[in-house]
């Protein structure tokens, strides 16, 4: 999955691409045969420069074209915390990885095969993920000596034979791009800002993407400013016309769309996926949504793009503070609203008091996390899954709230609607997990018939519950579900409904404040038995073979890494189980036998061990853990060795008993 590999010898054709909307080579040009075209079943493809250079758009773009031809994806931007991070310099760069096929893939890739690298910092930086045999498309003009010497080049790489293990192309990119807007009548450091887009034409020369797209989207993001419109534009396709003449790239490369199941799709990320999970779960529970948020990195975009859709009965609150945004939120659930609260690992510490105000309430809560690098501000914009003992266990007193987890970017959308489901009828706050790869990252979806999706019904209470031995109807606002054991959802305003709400202690039933402590004993148990309750979906254990003595069992983002890792696993003959957890308060009820019928039970996450302690605490297996906290999501090869190492050692300890026992 990780290398660039020739599907067919070399096929003739005019373009390889029937449907190819390139631009033409210009007037003037001179007539040349058709370069041949490779076909290959799979390339991962990195951007990396300056954070000022545009890696972001220029490989969002890639990925939007790359989407559009059917290709199936997986994407990795990657970049510093800082708005304007220092130019030149190796923590400055900005880089945006893209795997696509012909065929299912679950990685943004382990390696790149082609790496554009804008600046001796970017080829630094990158240089050591790059397999031998890699292609290296670098921009010549900004190699002078103060910016080798920015990075501590003490010769120029370009020159020197360190890069000869690699296909090296050499091209002045900025000059090239300076050249071809020299008509536009714009200064040479705006022109210059357009490399990006020759940069991207260039790559969808070589790779047959079409273009429509993307000066379209052009047209409309520099609506305002049509001379910047068409200055980028001529540089993308200036770009596509240097690689259809220059001698430098002798072939390009055609990867077919990747056959999937019928239906609509788009390209979409985790935040999007999930911002759109909300809506639909709002509109199938008839409930208007309210977000109470405060922007922090990199939930930050669940805000933006909900605040898009009054039309739907959205209603977005950006708050004065973390604080406020969920207070906000936890309002809005007790006036009837879907409430909804984002934020990132440092506004879940902040939001704790709140969320153990909405246990104690009983009332409907999301609370979403985007998990990032920590402690404290740590790596805002790199990824990491530290906050699930803080999900558990962060609030003060016994305060249990159920935890979901996606585990693609798509499922961020499945994951909303099942976080809403159980907050509805649970009458409980709910954190949902998601974190910074699969918040950023993208793949393809396929659109949901909203009329496919579950039903969420609030029912609300209506009038009097219960009745008194004089034969007096009235309400009891903590009179349970006997089901559930959910207490029934009054909105304010309803004759008869009223109410007592507040953080102390509740009566059984009346919801008058009480301090006996039997009845605390007994509340605190009920609330926690709701949650151990609630209904989700046994665990699914992949094990084709049946004879698998080893389980791989993750949570979250790694799916991806972890099932790509088995899948080599199993083409190179071993035998492994896979398993992977959406909910992890409650846990599937048949977790406990999963784990126990396996000899080895491996966890890989990206934290010190966290679900792996938990599983060792409720089911005494010996869960061992492998973890990294890198910022950056496994790579699939690395896991493989890890799934081999412990096949391996599995199968020495049977050889030695087997010996012992004789």
């Amino acid at each position: 999955m990780t290398s660039q590999v020739d599907q067919s010898e070399t096929v003739d054709g005019s373009d390889g691409d029937e449907g190819h909307s390139g631009p033409a080579v210009p007037n003037g040009a001179p007539l040349r045969p058709a370069k041949p075209v490779h076909r290959l079943d799979r390339v991962i493809i990195r951007f990396a420069g300056d954070s000022g250079d545009g890696m972001q758009l220029t490989g969002d773009r890639f990925t939007s074209e790359t989407a559009s031809f059917g290709n199936d994806l997986s994407t990795l931007p990657n970049f510093p915390a800082e708005i304007r991070a220092p130019a030149g310099t190796l923590p400055g760069v900005s880089s945006f990885q893209l795997h696509f096929a012909d065929h299912d893939i679950l990685t943004p890739g382990d390696a790149p095969n082609v790496l554009v690298a804008m600046n001796p910092a970017a080829l630094k930086a990158n240089l050591a993920d790059l397999p031998r045999g890699a292609e290296i498309i670098v921009n010549t003009d900004e190699f002078t000596k103060r910016a080798l010497a920015k990075v501590g080049y003490a010769a120029d790489p370009l020159g020197d034979g360190s890069l000869e293990a690699y296909r090296l192309h050499p091209v002045p990119l900025t000059s090239l791009t300076v050249e071809a807007l020299k008509d536009s009548g714009l200064a040479r450091k705006d022109a210059e800002r357009a490399k990006n887009m020759f940069a991207l034409g260039l790559l969808s020369w070589m790779y047959h993407r079409p273009t429509k797209g993307t000066e379209k989207f052009l047209r409309q993001k520099f609506a305002k400013k049509p001379a910047i419109a068409e200055a980028n534009i001529t540089a993308f396709r200036a770009g596509w016309n240097f690689g259809e003449t220059t001698e430098d790239f002798a072939v390009s490369y055609e990867i077919h769309p990747a056959p999937l199941p019928a239906g609509t799709y788009r390209n979409i990320s985790g935040n999007l996926a999930l911002s759109y999970g909300l809506i639909a779960a709002a509109r199938r529970s008839g409930l208007p949504l309210f977000l109470g948020s405060y922007p922090i990195t990199p939930a930050s975009d669940i805000l933006h793009e909900l605040s898009r859709h009054k039309n739907f009965g959205v209603r977005t609150f950006q708050a004065e503070d973390e604080i406020a945004g969920v207070g906000a939120a936890l309002g809005a659930a007790f006036g009837g609203a879907l409430g909804v609260t984002t934020t990132s690992g440092p506004g879940v510490a902040l939001k704790s008091e709140t969320i153990g105000l909405a246990v104690s309430l009983e009332l409907p809560l999301l609370v979403v996390d985007i998990q990032r690098g920590g402690p404290s501000t740590g790596l805002p914009t790199k990824t990491e899954q530290a906050d699930l003992l803080q999900a558990m266990f962060g609030r003060n007193g016994e305060a249990p709230v159920p935890i979901v987890a996606p585990a693609t970017a798509a499922e961020c959308f499945d994951a909303a609607l099942e976080a809403a489901r159980i907050a509805v009828i649970y009458r409980t706050p709910v954190l949902l997990l998601s974190d910074g790869y699969l918040a950023n990252g993208s793949e393809p979806w396929r659109i949901p018939d909203v009329e496919e999706l579950p039903v969420i019904a609030p029912d609300f209470a209506q009038g009097p519950n219960h009745v008194l031995e004089d034969g007096a109807e009235v309400f009891w606002p903590y009179k349970r579900d006997p089901q559930t054991l959910a207490r029934p959802w009054a909105v304010p305003g309803t004759a008869g409904l009223e109410h007592r709400i507040g953080g102390i202690e509740k009566q059984d039933g009346t919801g008058n404040i009480s301090y006996d402590p039997a009845n605390h004993d007994f509340m605190v148990r009920t609330r926690q038995a709701k949650i151990d309750g609630i209904d989700v979906a046994p665990l699914v254990v992949d094990d084709p073979s049946g004879t698998a003595r080893v389980l791989v069992l993750g949570w979250g983002s790694t799916y991806g890494p972890i099932t790509a890792a088995v899948r080599r696993v199993r083409a190179d003959g071993g035998v492994v189980a896979q398993a992977h957890l959406r909910s992890l308060n409650p846990f599937p009820a048949n977790l406990g036998a999963v784990l126990k019928a396996y000899d080895r039970v491996i966890v890989p996450e990206m934290n010190l061990g966290q679900l792996a302690l938990l599983l060792r605490a409720k089911y005494l297996v010996d869960a061992q853990s492998y973890n990294q906290v890198r910022g950056l999501p496994f790579k699939a090869a690395q896991l493989a060795d890890v799934l081999w190492a412990a096949i391996g050692a599995l199968e020495g300890a049977l050889e030695e008993d087997g010996e012992n026992d004789v």
